[in-house]
C-alpha cells in the first residue's frame, strides 16, 4: 500500500500533514487517525459518505463502470460459471475452491442444515401475523441459547464453525419462517439436495406430496443469492462490522444486520417495486405513472429505477434481466399482468431521454422481485431471501474484521448542536 503522499491541512495559519493511502482499485484515502491528536479537532461526515471505515480485500465497487467485483473477480463470470456456494468459498476463503474443497465445503454445510429442534418450538412465540423479517430478527439472535461451544473468536476453528452453521442454517430458518406464517408444518433439510434445491424443497414442499426442484428455477434463486451475497460497506454490513467491533458473537451482529437489512431504504427495494406495480395496475396506465415521476412537484417514484452507488447500469441488473426472462418463459408467465407491466417499464426507461440522461436504469432489486414472484416467494418474504445471501458477505467481513491487527471498537464522533451548559432550578422556580 503506496504511502508516500500527503495531504496539507491548514487551520488558523497551522498546517498539519496527514499520509495519504492508496488501495489496489478505487479513490484513496487520506489517513486522518491522528487528526484528533494533532488537531483537537474531527471531521463531519453524515452517513459516513466519504469516510472509509476500514481496509478491506473483499468486494470492490466502482458505481461509474458499473463493476462489481468478489475477490477480484467480476460478478457477471462468477454468477455464470459458479454456484453459490463456490462463491460463499470464494468469499470466506479468498479463491475459489478446486474440486476437493468444493466438494468437502459443500458436505460440511449441509452437515449443518438441521437446527435445534428446541429452536423449532421457539416460533410458536411469535404471532402468525407477525412479519417474517421481525421473526428473522428474533431467530438468528437466539442462535447464541443454542449454540454457545465456539466463542472464542481468536481461533479459526471457532470461526469457520460460526460460518458454516450461519450459512448452513439461514435456508432452514428462513422456510420455518415462510411455513410458520402460512399455518403449514416444517419441511426438514434434505442432505441429497444441493443448497439451493434444499430451500425451494423446505419453502414449497409439504408432507402431503413429493416436491421436485425446477432445475430452471432452482438456477435462478442460486443466481439470486450471488448477486446479494456481498456489496462491500453498505449499511447492514457495516452495522455488522460495528456490533462486532465489541466482541458480541457472530449470531448476534448478524441479527443485527437482519435489522438494518429490514429498513425499506436497504433491504426492501424490491418488495417496494412489486408493491409499486400492483399501485400502476396495468399497462395502459404506464404513461400516466411515468409522467408523475418526472414531475418534481410529484412524490411519486418509480422504485427499481437507478442506484445510489451504480451511476452506470447495475451490473447484476443485466444478469437478473436474462434470469428474469428465462423463469418466466421456463413457467409461462411472459402474459402475465404485472409482468408485461414490468417488461413495458423497463422498455421505456431503457429507451427515454429522461432516464437514460439522470441514467436511471433498472436495478436488481427490479429483476430479482419479479422473479422471486414468479417462483411463488411472496413480496413479504423477499428481504428474508435477500438476508439468507447477505449472510454469507456479513460473516466474511465481520471475520476480516476481528482478524484485523489494527480493529478497534467503533466509536463514531458527533458535532453537538444541543444546550450549553446549565444548572439545574429549583423545582419551585422553573
Amino acid at each position: 500500500m503506496n504511502t508516500n503522499r500527503t495531504a496539507t491541512l491548514s487551520i488558523d495559519g497551522k498546517n498539519f500533514e496527514f499520509p495519504v493511502m492508496s488501495g489496489v482499485l478505487g479513490n484513496d484515502v487520506i489517513d486522518i487517525r491522528t487528526l484528533g491528536g494533532k488537531t483537537g479537532m474531527f471531521t463531519y461526515d453524515s452517513g459516513f459518505l466519504s469516510t472509509a471505515s476500514c481496509q478491506s480485500k473483499i468486494t470492490y465497487i466502482d458505481g461509474d463502470k458499473g463493476e462489481l467485483l468478489y475477490r477480484g473477480y467480476p460478478i457477471e463470470q462468477l454468477a455464470e460459471q459458479c454456484n453459490f456456494l463456490e462463491v460463499a468459498y470464494l468469499l470466506k476463503n479468498g479463491e475459489l475452491p478446486n474440486v476437493e474443497q468444493k466438494t468437502k465445503f459443500e458436505s460440511t454445510i449441509k452437515n449443518h442444515t438441521m437446527v435445534h429442534e428446541q429452536l423449532v418450538k421457539f416460533y410458536q412465540g411469535f404471532r402468525r401475523d407477525a412479519h417474517p423479517m421481525a421473526v428473522m430478527v428474533g431467530v438468528v439472535g437466539a442462535l447464541s441459547a443454542f449454540y454457545h461451544d465456539a466463542h472464542d473468536f481468536s481461533d479459526a476453528e471457532h470461526r469457520n464453525i460460526s460460518f458454516n452453521r450461519l450459512v448452513a442454517k439461514m435456508p432452514t430458518i428462513v422456510a420455518m419462517t415462510y411455513k410458520y406464517s402460512i399455518g403449514q408444518p416444517f419441511m426438514y433439510p434434505r442432505n441429497d439436495l444441493d443448497y439451493t434445491s434444499n430451500f425451494m424443497y423446505m419453502m414449497f414442499g409439504t408432507p402431503a406430496g413429493e416436491y421436485k426442484p425446477n432445475p430452471v428455477l432452482v438456477r435462478a434463486l442460486d443466481i439470486i443469492f450471488t448477486l446479494h451475497a456481498d456489496h462491500e460497506q453498505n449499511a447492514s454490513t457495516s452495522t455488522v462490522r460495528l456490533a462486532g467491533s465489541s466482541g458480541a458473537n457472530p449470531f448476534a451482529c448478524i441479527s443485527a444486520g437482519i435489522a438494518c437489512l429490514w429498513g425499506p431504504a436497504h433491504g426492501g427495494a424490491n418488495e417496494a417495486c412489486l408493491q409499486m406495480l400492483e399501485e400502476i395496475g396495468d399497462v395502459s396506465r404506464v404513461g400516466e405513472y411515468i409522467k408523475r415521476a418526472k414531475d418534481k412537484n410529484d412524490g411519486f417514484k418509480l422504485m427499481g429505477f437507478g442506484h445510489r452507488v451504480y451511476k452506470n447500469f447495475d451490473p447484476r441488473a443485466k444478469l437478473m434481466s436474462k434470469v428474469c426472462a428465462d423463469v418466466l418463459s421456463e413457467l409461462g408467465l411472459e402474459n402475465d399482468r404485472l409482468f408485461k407491466l414490468a417488461k413495458e417499464l423497463e422498455k421505456i426507461a431503457l429507451e427515454d431521454e429522461y432516464f437514460i440522461e439522470k441514467k436511471l436504469y433498472p436495478n436488481v432489486d427490479f429483476y430479482s422481485g419479479i422473479v422471486q414472484k414468479a417462483l411463488g416467494i411472496p413480496t413479504s418474504m423477499f428481504t428474508c431471501i435477500f438476508a439468507l445471501a447477505r449472510t454469507v458477505g456479513w460473516m466474511t467481513q465481520w471475520e476480516e474484521m476481528i482478524t484485523d491487527p489494527e480493529y478497534k471498537i467503533g466509536r463514531p464522533r458527533q458535532l453537538y448542536t444541543g444546550e450549553a451548559h446549565r444548572d439545574v432550578a429549583p423545582l419551585a422556580k422553573r
